[in-house]
Protein backbone atom coordinates (compact mmCIF):
# COMPACT_ATOMS: atom_id res chain seq x y z
CA UNK A 1 0.00 0.00 0.00
CA UNK A 2 1.42 3.36 -1.03
CA UNK A 3 0.74 5.75 1.50
CA UNK A 4 2.67 8.47 -0.01
CA UNK A 5 0.44 8.12 -3.10
CA UNK A 6 -2.71 7.93 -1.18
CA UNK A 7 -1.64 11.26 1.56
CA UNK A 8 -1.14 13.61 -1.76
CA UNK A 9 -5.10 12.36 -2.94
CA UNK A 10 -6.50 13.71 0.21
CA UNK A 11 -4.23 16.62 0.40
CA UNK A 12 -5.33 17.32 -3.33
CA UNK A 13 -8.97 16.73 -2.10
CA UNK A 14 -8.85 19.36 0.32
CA UNK A 15 -7.10 21.86 -1.94
CA UNK A 16 -9.86 21.86 -4.15
CA UNK A 17 -12.21 22.08 -1.58
CA UNK A 18 -10.64 25.39 -0.19
CA UNK A 19 -9.52 27.20 -3.03
CA UNK A 20 -13.02 27.26 -4.18
CA UNK A 21 -14.24 28.57 -1.15
CA UNK A 22 -11.69 30.88 -1.47
CA UNK A 23 -13.71 31.76 -4.77
CA UNK A 24 -16.73 32.03 -2.33
CA UNK A 25 -15.04 34.31 -0.18
CA UNK A 26 -13.75 36.92 -2.89
CA UNK A 27 -16.84 37.30 -4.40
CA UNK A 28 -19.13 37.53 -0.78
CA UNK A 29 -21.04 34.78 -1.90
CA UNK A 30 -20.43 32.34 1.15
CA UNK A 31 -22.73 33.57 3.10
CA UNK A 32 -25.65 33.00 0.24
CA UNK A 33 -27.03 29.73 1.40
CA UNK A 34 -25.05 25.91 0.98
CA UNK A 35 -23.51 27.33 -3.02
CA UNK A 36 -24.62 24.22 -5.43
CA UNK A 37 -21.20 23.67 -7.03
CA UNK A 38 -19.54 23.91 -3.19
CA UNK A 39 -21.97 21.36 -2.23
CA UNK A 40 -21.09 19.11 -5.47
CA UNK A 41 -17.55 19.33 -4.30
CA UNK A 42 -18.20 17.86 -0.58
CA UNK A 43 -19.64 14.93 -2.03
CA UNK A 44 -17.44 14.07 -4.55
CA UNK A 45 -15.01 14.16 -2.11
CA UNK A 46 -16.60 12.17 0.35
CA UNK A 47 -16.94 9.44 -1.71
CA UNK A 48 -13.51 9.52 -2.93
CA UNK A 49 -12.11 9.70 1.05
CA UNK A 50 -15.01 6.97 1.57
CA UNK A 51 -13.10 4.59 -0.73
CA UNK A 52 -9.71 5.36 0.66
CA UNK A 53 -10.96 4.75 3.67
CA UNK A 54 -12.56 1.29 2.98
CA UNK A 55 -8.94 0.46 1.94
CA UNK A 56 -6.60 1.43 4.45
CA UNK A 57 -8.94 2.47 7.15
CA UNK A 58 -9.15 6.22 9.06
CA UNK A 59 -5.87 8.04 7.30
CA UNK A 60 -4.46 8.55 10.86
CA UNK A 61 -1.17 10.51 11.45
CA UNK A 62 1.33 7.39 11.45
CA UNK A 63 -0.13 6.33 7.93
CA UNK A 64 -0.23 9.65 6.34
CA UNK A 65 1.23 12.68 8.20
CA UNK A 66 0.52 15.24 9.33
CA UNK A 67 -0.72 17.46 6.98
CA UNK A 68 -3.25 14.53 5.09
CA UNK A 69 -4.45 13.82 8.29
CA UNK A 70 -5.68 17.05 9.23
CA UNK A 71 -6.81 17.30 5.39
CA UNK A 72 -8.92 14.12 5.96
CA UNK A 73 -10.57 15.91 9.06
CA UNK A 74 -11.54 18.73 6.74
CA UNK A 75 -13.52 16.76 4.06
CA UNK A 76 -14.67 14.44 6.65
CA UNK A 77 -16.12 18.38 8.46
CA UNK A 78 -17.37 19.52 4.79
CA UNK A 79 -19.59 16.48 3.91
CA UNK A 80 -22.28 17.71 5.11
CA UNK A 81 -24.63 16.64 2.88
CA UNK A 82 -23.41 12.99 3.87
CA UNK A 83 -24.65 12.11 7.46
CA UNK A 84 -23.55 8.50 6.84
CA UNK A 85 -20.24 8.93 6.04
CA UNK A 86 -19.70 11.71 8.83
CA UNK A 87 -21.67 9.30 11.88
CA UNK A 88 -19.19 6.20 10.72
CA UNK A 89 -16.35 8.98 10.12
CA UNK A 90 -16.90 9.84 13.79
CA UNK A 91 -16.36 6.54 15.15
CA UNK A 92 -12.80 5.65 13.20
CA UNK A 93 -12.16 9.05 14.52
CA UNK A 94 -12.87 8.68 17.95
CA UNK A 95 -10.72 5.21 18.12
CA UNK A 96 -7.57 7.28 16.53
CA UNK A 97 -7.50 9.67 18.85
CA UNK A 98 -7.74 7.00 22.11
CA UNK A 99 -4.88 5.34 20.06
CA UNK A 100 -2.69 9.01 19.98
CA UNK A 101 -2.95 8.66 16.00
CA UNK A 102 -4.86 11.75 15.39
CA UNK A 103 -5.89 15.25 17.06
CA UNK A 104 -8.77 15.50 19.89
CA UNK A 105 -10.03 19.19 18.85
CA UNK A 106 -10.43 17.76 15.51
CA UNK A 107 -12.89 15.01 17.25
CA UNK A 108 -14.15 17.91 19.45
CA UNK A 109 -15.12 19.84 15.90
CA UNK A 110 -16.85 16.38 14.01
CA UNK A 111 -18.85 15.57 17.29
CA UNK A 112 -20.42 19.17 17.48
CA UNK A 113 -20.83 19.53 14.12
CA UNK A 114 -22.94 16.22 13.80
CA UNK A 115 -24.71 17.30 17.11
CA UNK A 116 -25.97 20.49 15.18
CA UNK A 117 -26.78 18.77 12.39
CA UNK A 118 -29.18 16.75 14.67
CA UNK A 119 -30.71 19.05 16.72
CA UNK A 120 -28.61 18.24 19.89
CA UNK A 121 -26.38 20.49 21.98
CA UNK A 122 -23.20 20.94 21.54
CA UNK A 123 -20.18 19.30 23.99
CA UNK A 124 -17.41 21.56 23.40
CA UNK A 125 -19.22 24.73 21.04
CA UNK A 126 -16.64 24.73 18.37
CA UNK A 127 -19.82 25.46 15.51
CA UNK A 128 -21.20 28.71 15.48
CA UNK A 129 -24.30 30.34 13.53
CA UNK A 130 -25.77 33.96 12.88
CA UNK A 131 -28.50 34.66 15.57
CA UNK A 132 -32.07 36.70 15.48
CA UNK A 133 -29.42 39.82 16.14
CA UNK A 134 -27.53 39.45 13.12
CA UNK A 135 -24.38 38.12 15.54
CA UNK A 136 -22.56 34.99 15.12
CA UNK A 137 -22.96 32.89 18.51
CA UNK A 138 -22.69 29.13 19.50
CA UNK A 139 -25.09 27.07 17.88
CA UNK A 140 -26.80 25.02 21.58
CA UNK A 141 -24.67 23.99 23.61
CA UNK A 142 -25.36 21.77 26.86
CA UNK A 143 -24.10 23.82 30.01
CA UNK A 144 -21.67 26.64 29.77
CA UNK A 145 -19.30 25.53 32.67
CA UNK A 146 -19.41 21.90 31.58
CA UNK A 147 -18.58 23.08 27.89
CA UNK A 148 -15.18 25.50 28.80
CA UNK A 149 -14.04 22.91 30.98
CA UNK A 150 -14.41 20.53 28.23
CA UNK A 151 -12.58 22.80 25.77
CA UNK A 152 -10.05 23.60 28.32
CA UNK A 153 -8.90 19.74 28.72
CA UNK A 154 -8.14 19.98 25.12
CA UNK A 155 -6.14 23.13 25.03
CA UNK A 156 -9.28 25.46 23.66
CA UNK A 157 -9.66 28.50 24.80
CA UNK A 158 -12.77 29.78 26.34
CA UNK A 159 -15.78 29.74 24.61
CA UNK A 160 -16.43 33.57 25.41
CA UNK A 161 -12.66 33.95 24.02
CA UNK A 162 -13.86 32.24 21.16
CA UNK A 163 -16.98 33.99 19.77
CA UNK A 164 -15.09 37.10 19.51
CA UNK A 165 -12.46 35.48 17.37
CA UNK A 166 -14.99 34.11 15.19
CA UNK A 167 -17.24 37.26 14.85
CA UNK A 168 -13.64 39.37 13.96
CA UNK A 169 -13.11 36.70 11.17
CA UNK A 170 -16.49 37.40 10.06
CA UNK A 171 -15.84 41.15 9.87
CA UNK A 172 -12.57 40.22 7.64
CA UNK A 173 -14.14 37.96 5.31
CA UNK A 174 -16.81 40.42 4.86
CA UNK A 175 -18.96 37.93 5.88
CA UNK A 176 -22.99 39.10 6.58
CA UNK A 177 -26.04 37.97 8.46
CA UNK A 178 -28.53 36.33 6.30
CA UNK A 179 -31.73 39.42 4.94
CA UNK A 180 -34.16 37.00 6.41
CA UNK A 181 -33.14 35.26 9.80
CA UNK A 182 -36.44 33.07 9.56
CA UNK A 183 -36.57 31.82 5.93
CA UNK A 184 -32.68 30.93 6.55
CA UNK A 185 -33.87 28.52 9.90
CA UNK A 186 -36.40 27.69 7.76
CA UNK A 187 -34.33 26.30 4.78
CA UNK A 188 -31.50 24.88 6.89
CA UNK A 189 -34.11 22.77 8.87
CA UNK A 190 -35.79 21.60 5.09
CA UNK A 191 -32.02 21.06 3.90
CA UNK A 192 -31.33 18.86 7.25
CA UNK A 193 -34.33 16.55 6.61
CA UNK A 194 -33.55 16.41 2.50
CA UNK A 195 -30.50 14.82 3.47
CA UNK A 196 -31.42 13.34 6.14
CA UNK A 197 -29.96 14.74 9.25
CA UNK A 198 -33.46 14.87 10.84
CA UNK A 199 -36.93 13.10 10.11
Amino acid sequence: MNYNEIAEKIIELKNTDLEFREKLIESGKLSEGYNKEMAEIHNKNAKTLNEIINKIGYPTLDKVGKEANEATWLIIQHSIGQPNFMKKCVKLLEIAVHQNKANSKNLAYLTDRIAVFENKPQLYGTQFDWDESGELSPNIFDDLKKVNQRRKSIGFNSIEEQTKIIRKQAKNNKQSPPTDFEKRKQEIEEWKKTVGWTK
